[in-house]
């Protein structure tokens, strides 16, 4: 998984950076209708249907968590929807109550990286699995397990792989999760995530194109264009005082974070907060704030605001040859009705 900010995160009274998560909390109702199925509300089933792909709504939990209610081997469980990660991860308890097992090895040749599977012609297999024994993700090497059926709603995933892990992360609330549903997915189906109005289309006809850019042009939303990385992030220019680089983009961040080298090197003042981010390398961060009155994406003009900063992690500095400015959270995906589109390796903003 791309090192950032996960959904725990303890927080007090501090009325700087909270008050932005407050408030996105609160417009969460306060949903916009527009004219197309990919840019409009989810109201009622014609909302939700379009030739060529299947449609899965999501629902948000505590901590702007976006979940999708799925099944495992015919088991109900909820899915963190996580850009921020490159594969499917599953609670090790709760995998096993799915019927999901660590995978035996029957011989000497193993794969430690389950991206292995693609060479099996990207369904992951029982044949690919005896091959591969563990995934590395933030330096570990974690068990793999093998789940016969992977479903929401009327899509099918079939058989995938999915990378097990001990959490000791307590759940907020109804935000209960059993695990991540990350990029692998996410990219084989060229999903489009509504941020805004709840939905995720999946496209299950290769032949069929959403043609998003000229909605968007017309629904007045910015096309920025995403990149992938050598490591699998995904990630949009940026610049903040003219000065360019990169966010990565990361559905699994309750808000979004800059890094403290790079703010202070640009002259942007810090405020002390009383919050603190977890990591999933299991480090803690203390998060300060920072007023940043000129931030663009793209093209697109982020309203000045609030943003959350930390003391720079493993993931910051860089991805690959690319300079990194910090994490596109969900606080911000939410508000400016981001659309991220895996098929055009778009992102639209308004």
């Amino acid at each position: 998984m791309i090192d950032g900010p996960t959904d725990e995160v303890q927080m007090t009274n501090d009325e700087t950076l909270l008050k932005c998560v407050r408030h996105f909390r609160i417009a969460f109702t306060l949903l916009v209708i527009t004219s197309s199925s990919a840019f409009g509300s989810t109201k009622g089933d014609r909302s939700t249907q379009l030739s060529g792909y299947k449609a899965v709504r999501v629902h948000y939990g505590p901590l702007n968590k976006m979940i999708m209610s799925v099944r495992i081997n015919g088991q109900p469980a909820n899915l963190l929807v996580d850009t921020g990660s490159n594969e499917v991860i599953l609670d090790a308890a709760a995998a096993e109550s799915f019927g999901v097992q660590p995978s035996q090895p029957g011989s000497n040749e193993i794969f430690q990286d389950a991206a292995a599977a693609e060479s099996f012609g990207g369904q992951p297999s029982q044949r690919s699995l005896r091959y591969i024994r563990r995934s590395r993700i933030n330096g570990q090497l974690l068990p793999v397990g093998f789940a016969q059926s992977l479903t929401a709603g009327n899509m099918s995933f079939g058989s995938v792989l999915v990378t097990l892990r001990n959490s000791s992360r307590s759940d907020d609330g109804n935000a209960h999760v059993d695990g991540v549903l990350g990029l692998d997915v996410l990219t084989r189906y060229k999903a489009v995530i509504n941020c805004r109005t709840k939905v995720i289309f999946f496209k299950v006809d290769p032949t069929r194109q959403m043609h998003l850019s000229g909605v968007a042009a017309s629904e007045k939303f910015t096309r920025v264009s995403m990149r992938q990385e050598e490591n699998g992030a995904l990630t949009a220019p940026c610049s903040i005082h003219g000065q360019p680089a990169r966010l990565l983009i990361d559905t699994g961040s309750f808000v979004t974070i800059f890094t403290e080298p790079v703010l202070k090197s640009l002259g942007v003042g810090l405020q002390p907060t009383h919050i603190s981010a977890r990591f999933p390398t299991g480090t803690s961060r203390k998060v300060s704030a920072a007023q940043i009155t000129d931030l663009k994406i793209g093209d697109f003009k982020v309203r000045p605001g609030k943003f959350g900063v930390t003391p720079s992690p493993n993931f910051a500095p860089r991805q690959g040859s690319s300079r990194m400015f910090g994490i596109l959270g969900m606080d911000t995906l939410y508000n400016c009705h981001a659309i991220i589109d895996l098929d055009g390796m778009n992102l639209f903003l308004k």
